[in-house]
């Protein structure tokens, strides 16, 4: 319904991507992801025991027939620690697809983005497909996409914030001069931030807390997965432009006098 999109040579139908933290169970998750109509999850290496593949295993209940894994380096804080995880997620036969993450401050989760820019460019060199989280900056976008990330994945606000789409101009500017496909990832808190987030361009969504920490996550789940079509639609069929004062929904040429 609202075509397809593409990331080094892979297709996607779905536009949301999701991930697999803070559920309340495997379970809830697993009925999340089907729900949600997703394609691709994230998987912090640091908080995954790879070698577990028994039941209680997480890496269990992503049904991989369906849903390509996306490891990520969540909880990195430094470039040299960032490529040791994304090469340990490869060496577990996971992927050699990364959600490059490279904190910067502990507290706002703000990435660090001289070091996310070095871990890109030595990941690509080394043949991983890097998409790396970033701050909702043009200029560091504009820089991550020439050092060969895949894809810019620029904050709408800092992770699990639920702020919604703080800084809307710069998300336009970004998908405005973008040569790779553009996600918006975090901040989201309900199905309206998705839409806008869509809205503006985005060619996909990623959240994790607005889904997982929701009262009812797979309904959620269902909430977001109509937002980002919803979203999309709109955006490609072009919104109305904005006017200081009214139009009258009914022209006024061709009215009979009386």
């Amino acid at each position: 319904m609202t075509g397809t999109f593409t990331i080094a040579g892979r297709t996607f139908t779905s536009r949301l991507i999701v991930g697999t933290g803070k559920y309340p169970s495997h379970q809830v998750m697993r009925d999340a992801h089907v729900a949600s109509g997703t394609e691709m999850v994230t998987v912090a290496v640091r908080r995954v025991d790879l070698s577990d593949r028994g039941e209680s295993s997480l890496l269990n209940w992503i049904d991989r027939d369906k849903i390509f894994l996306l490891p990520n380096t969540a909880a990195c804080y430094t470039a040299d620690e960032a490529v040791r995880t994304a090469r340990l997620a490869q060496e577990a036969g996971l992927s050699n697809w990364i959600k490059l993450e490279v904190i910067g401050d502990e507290r706002t989760l703000f990435p660090d983005n001289e070091a996310l820019l070095d871990a890109t460019k030595t990941l690509v060199r080394e043949g991983f497909v890097v998409l790396p989280y970033t701050t909702d900056d043009p200029v560091v976008c504009r820089k991550l996409a020439d050092a060969g990330a895949a894809a810019v994945m620029p904050l709408g606000a800092p992770i699990g914030s639920g702020l919604g789409i703080q800084n809307p101009n710069n998300l336009l500017i970004i998908k405005e001069q973008a040569r790779v496909p553009v996600i918006v990832d975090a901040g989201v808190g309900t199905a309206s931030d998705a839409a806008i987030a869509m809205e503006l361009g985005a060619d996909a969504v990623l959240m994790n807390t607005a889904i997982a920490g929701a009262g009812d996550p797979v309904a959620m789940a269902t909430a977001m997965r109509h937002a980002v079509i919803a979203g999309r639609l709109a955006f490609e069929a072009g919104r109305i432009v904005r006017k200081r004062h009214a139009s009258a929904s009914s022209p006024t040429e061709g009215l009979i006098a009386r």
